[in-house]
């Protein structure tokens, strides 16, 4: 799937794949094709700016770490992270229903 069709919905994404696990960019980048079976194949630096953006939010937080000789910036969710994806995912949860009952109605 194509970067641009996850427009407004990557934050979900990434809130969901943070969820009791740390993890940085790239880890978080197989993290979320493996959870989706392959649907969400991104390029690497394609969720940098909203993993930026939601720490800038107060929903991530981050520490620098030294792994193999290498510098990388680990991620986790915050309370508030962790209050904004349960409400995201019952927003998500209603959208869906509505969808699939409007695709069942019309056919």
């Amino acid at each position: 799937m194509r970067s641009e069709s996850l427009k407004g919905h990557l934050d979900l994404l990434l809130l969901a794949a943070l969820r009791g696990r740390p993890a940085y960019g790239y880890l978080l980048l197989e993290r979320l094709r493996d959870m989706s079976d392959g649907t969400f194949a991104l390029p690497e630096g394609t969720i940098y700016p909203a993993l930026h953006r939601l720490e800038r939010g107060g929903l991530l937080a981050s520490r620098s770490e030294i792994a193999g000789g290498r510098k990388r910036r680990v991620y986790r969710l915050t309370a508030r992270g962790e209050e904004e994806l349960a409400g995201r995912r019952d927003e998500w949860a209603r959208f869906a229903h509505g969808v699939a009952r409007t695709l069942e109605a019309s056919g």
